[in-house]
């Protein structure tokens, strides 16, 4: 894991996810990027230099947050981009490869009802970049046990699985999983990747409506730290793909969830 990517929105929290991404990036050496996104529309008259002022003035904001933590020897570059941020974040890891994204669940969402907001919601359904969602205020621990929860085993990305399995050889932590019935499932769904089957501890089969409900039978059993799930239209957040939120009333979770992909490249 070598590049580990932050959007910092408008919150007055940013910096708590910044320092996490910082605690968490110093466990693989790893390389960090704030990104910030700008926008600005210059009309009649308008200073010929608007943009650069612009620009530098978001830089001057990421400095800022950057200010409030503990670098403690992680490297934290300052990115910024013109346009919309997940057109910013394809380009950027288009141009470095980006290993991660830390977010934060609602971002610049401030509506409480939400564990998803727009732009937290955006970069889950329109990116194709494994994502760690760090609810607000955690501070970084290294995981004991990962509770890894599909409706199918069926992986056809060759790397979905890379960013658990590396921070499964640096933490040593448990794989335990869960694979859960959804109505109209099929016999291939039933066929659990190999490369998934290598890691894990345990697995436990249920069947429920969907996978967030049978999560949340076995969460309490297991005490994870760490929820894994995939990136499917039909997947875990199924919902995102009507909607550009995800209100807690539908999911919510006080823990670390990270998001693989299993679109192919």
């Amino acid at each position: 894991m070598k590049n580990i990517l932050v959007p910092i929105g408008t919150s007055p929290n940013s910096h708590e996810t910044l320092q996490y991404a910082v605690d968490f990036a110093s466990q693989f050496s790893a390389q960090l990027f704030a990104l910030d996104v700008f926008n600005f529309s210059a009309g009649a008259g308008a200073l010929a230099n608007i943009g650069e002022k612009v620009e530098q003035s978001t830089k001057d904001r990421l400095k800022g947050v950057i200010d409030q933590v503990d670098a403690k020897g992680v490297d934290i570059k300052i990115a910024t981009y013109k346009g919309d941020l997940v057109d910013g974040l394809k380009d950027i890891n288009k141009e470095l490869g980006i290993d991660l994204i830390i977010i934060a669940p609602r971002s610049n969402d401030i509506k409480e009802e939400l564990y998803l907001g727009n732009t937290s919601g955006a970069i889950i359904k329109k990116t194709n970049i494994p994502t760690l969602i760090v609810p607000k205020g955690t501070v970084f621990e290294p995981f004991k046990v990962a509770l890894t929860a599909f409706g199918s085993g069926v992986l056809k990305r060759k790397r979905a699985l890379d960013p658990l399995i590396t921070m499964k050889n640096r933490f040593r932590f448990k794989v335990n999983l869960l694979l859960v019935k959804n109505p109209g499932y099929s016999d291939e769904d039933l066929k659990v990747n190999t490369a998934l089957m290598d890691i894990s501890s345990q697995m436990t089969i249920t069947e429920h409506a969907n996978t967030y409900l049978g999560v949340l039978e076995h969460f309490q059993a297991q005490h994870p730290d760490l929820l894994c799930v995939f990136r499917r239209k039909r997947g875990f957040f199924k919902n995102l793909w009507e909607k550009n939120t995800v209100p807690k009333s539908e999911f919510s979770a006080r823990i670390p969830v990270l998001i693989l992909s299993v679109k192919k490249d």
